[in-house]
């Protein structure tokens, strides 16, 4: 049997498991160690005297994955990232910034789940967890929703999916994965996602505010907060903006000179600052342990998918499904743009049944090469790409395209990771009054999709100054 073969068996056997509910980190390691000695065993001729030698090297290539692989310095970004949210929470920032919100923007028709969509994107600047952003706004803003009368479906829907933006706005854990796995430049990948995440917010709120003035009795505006009380709100909320400029000043420097730092130095930094922040504020020893155990938590499954893929990611190298993926892929007589929409109309249907994280992790490393190679290839001009941008930029572009889509994923039924985080916070509300909540969000999502699309300048605008 041909490499390509084995590992479109093991890829099979591999989905199955998933589907059957094994988790993705014990599903993907153990389809590349079962693929790697078939693979090694295939080489040595089925010899049933080299099985032991074939399993032997095996182990010894698996073995070598996780430390190769998670001592990168650019994983380090993720637990401060994540580190800074929950800080952020304790040092009492997310409710400063929802009251300050609620101040300026709850007068609009739907004006809190307004105000909590412009509140989770500016927690989501500090925090690069969606989940833990989707289960702090469940517990600030729906209580809220719900006393002035709005539709407690419609109150969980927002939060599930205002939630969602914290994969895209920087500081963002699903993106510096992606740059691992692609080899991409972290800095230029988290610059990217501001304007597209913001972008996001944007379509949000206009569909929030046009469902509250067609439908009156779904999201009532609050009214009679003066002048002087909303700019008493801003200086408690000012430390989210504080932070965010340190990140920023490390990703990239705005005076135009080098970058002040790395990211990671930047990620490690900021959560120091929330760290005095919220010792200031009086946090107990109990919330640091529980930021501290919450952030561990978090981490070490991440890290598992992460070593769990990469033993598969490894057995696909020696398959070399990967570029018989590509060249299947540019032998189609079809418009690039054509196939790259239905690549994200995959992304959809696969995200109904994955977590993102995995989702990503498990496909990338075919895809990325496939897509690539649509455009042109790695180093190629922009003039002489399909899609009008550099290998570079097609990569940034393609990694805030497919990001995007984890977002849609993590509100989509039935696995939907934020609207069972909300429904687990509220004991008012099923799982099923999130799903229901959160329908309206799925033509936002596709709206704001298609015009990343339409219009990559939104998303390589950024990247372009530091390119």
């Amino acid at each position: 049997m041909e490499p390509i073969e084995i590992g479109l068996w093991v890829t099979g056997f591999m989905l199955v498991m998933v589907v059957a509910g094994m988790r993705v980190a014990f599903a993907a390691a153990m389809a590349g160690l079962v693929g790697l000695v078939w693979i090694f065993w295939a080489k040595f001729g089925y010899q049933p005297d080299k099985f032991v030698k074939a399993l032997t090297v095996s182990v010894k290539v698996a073995g070598q994955v996780p430390h190769s692989k998670v001592s990168s310095q650019a994983l380090s970004l993720i637990p401060t990232f994540i580190l800074i949210g929950y800080l952020a929470y304790y040092a009492g920032l997310t409710k400063a910034l929802f009251e300050a919100a609620k101040r300026w923007i709850a007068w609009l028709p739907g004006g809190l789940a307004v105000s909590t969509v412009f509140a989770t994107a500016g927690f989501a600047a500090v925090s690069g967890a969606s989940v833990a952003t989707s289960a702090v706004f469940a517990r600030i803003a729906i209580p809220e929703m719900l006393a002035i009368g709005y539709n407690k479906q419609f109150a969980a829907g927002v939060v599930a999916a205002a939630g969602t933006l914290a994969s895209l706005i920087p500081p963002s854990a699903i993106l510096v994965i992606y740059a691992i796995i692609v080899e991409q430049d972290v800095g230029k990948l988290l610059l990217a996602g501001f304007i597209p995440g913001a972008f996001s917010a944007i379509v949000y709120v206009t569909l929030i505010v046009g469902i509250a003035v067609i439908f009156k009795n779904v999201g009532p505006p609050v009214t009679g907060f003066t002048w002087r009380q909303r700019f008493e709100a801003l200086p408690a909320a000012m430390p989210i903006i504080f932070v965010v400029l340190i990140i920023i000043c490390f990703v990239y420097n705005p005076f135009g000179d080098e970058a002040w730092g790395t990211p990671t130095e930047g990620g490690a930094l900021g959560a120091f600052v929330v760290f005095c922040m919220a010792i200031y504020n009086g946090m107990k020893w109990t919330q640091l342990k529980s930021a501290l155990l919450e952030t561990a938590k978090l981490t070490v499954m991440i890290f598992t998918i992460i070593w769990g893929v990469l033993i598969y990611v490894r057995f696909l190298g020696f398959a070399d499904l990967p570029g018989a993926f590509s060249d299947w892929i540019t032998s189609l007589e079809m418009a690039p743009m054509l196939i790259l929409i239905c690549i994200l109309l995959a992304y959809a249907v696969l995200g109904m049944f994955m977590d993102a994280i995995g989702m990503l992790l498990l496909t990338l490393p075919v895809v990325y090469p496939a897509v690539m190679a649509l455009n042109g290839g790695e180093s190629v001009a922009a003039a002489d790409s399909a899609f009008g941008m550099s290998g570079t930029m097609c990569a940034i572009w393609f990694g805030i395209l497919v990001v995007k889509m984890a977002e849609f994923c993590l509100i989509t039924p039935p696995i939907g990771l934020n609207c069972f985080v909300v429904a687990g916070v509220r004991d008012d509300l099923t799982v099923q009054d999130v799903f229901r909540g959160v329908m309206p969000f799925f033509i936002a999502d596709g709206v704001t999709i298609a015009l990343l699309v339409a219009f990559p300048s939104i998303v390589l605008y950024l990247p372009s100054l530091v390119a």
